[in-house]
């Protein structure tokens, strides 16, 4: 396992370009990126070689202003469409080798069966685009505490939507932070998952913080994706309690975790 880091929420105290720098001196491998901007990309491409800091992932565009996702979204379709081809085009300058879709908040009122319909039949446009550049396609859970109204929320409804589209692009996003929140047992998700997941993320419950702020038992959790033959990258996905280069003492017992 490799072990990157998410510059959209950490090492925001200098400018994005700088991140690159700043996570690589921290002993970070590579980087993901939420949303970068189309002014962000030939910079970002320069640090990336330069540094040789891979940048890993990024997201469809979510959508506007407060928009947490389009793919789910019905009569939304051809802004998603937009979205997945903006985001082609910047995985493909940056070279990254995967991209994640947010399947958004529907609207109150929608139908959870319509909803799901859009879902798949975005997923399955999203990742016979991204097939052509060789990226992957991530979907990801996400609980609703922290985003009410998201449409794809707990392991098993994703586990189903990966079942029923079955396609060889189509991979599970999970996200150590979000998966203790909406399953009893993280460890046995994990391994429920299994080949299943293509790309992990990770941050402490509560409070979405460094490890060792909240309750997660990432040992038992890092042994359960050793277990699901998981051996790709592992992002650090949190909102630092301080300075991030002042609270980076868990990395070296992570490192041993996933050697």
């Amino acid at each position: 396992m490799k072990l990157i880091s998410n510059i959209s929420m950490m090492f925001c105290e200098v400018p994005l370009i700088e991140r690159l720098r700043a996570a690589r001196d921290a002993g970070f491998q590579g980087v993901e990126i939420q949303f970068p901007e189309l002014a962000e990309i030939e910079p970002l491409k320069e640090a990336s070689q330069a540094l040789a800091m891979p940048i890993t992932l990024i997201n469809v565009p979510r959508g506007p202003g407060d928009a947490v996702g389009l793919a789910a979204l019905p009569g939304e379709q051809d802004a998603f469409r937009a979205a997945v081809a903006t985001c082609a085009g910047q995985a493909a300058a940056l070279g990254v080798r995967k991209v994640n879709v947010l399947s958004g908040r529907p609207p109150e009122g929608a139908s959870p069966a319509e909803c799901l319909a859009v879902l798949k039949a975005n997923l399955v446009h999203t990742a016979d685009v991204m097939a052509e550049i060789g990226v992957q396609v991530m979907v990801e859970p996400v609980n609703r505490d922290d985003v009410p109204g998201f449409f794809l929320s707990g392991l098993d409804p994703a586990l189903n939507l990966l079942e029923e589209i079955d396609h060889p692009n189509l991979a599970l996003q999970f996200d150590l932070y979000h998966m203790a929140i909406t399953e009893p047992d993280l460890p046995a998700a994990i391994r429920r998952a299994g080949a299943r997941i293509g790309h992990v993320q990770f941050a402490d419950t509560p409070g979405r913080h460094e490890p060792g702020t909240g309750m997660i038992d990432f040992p038992a959790a890092f042994a359960a994706l050793r277990d699901t033959g998981y051996d790709a990258e592992v992002s650090a996905e949190y909102r630092p309690l301080e300075n991030t280069g002042d609270a980076l003492e868990w990395i070296t017992d992570f490192k041993r975790m996933m050697a």
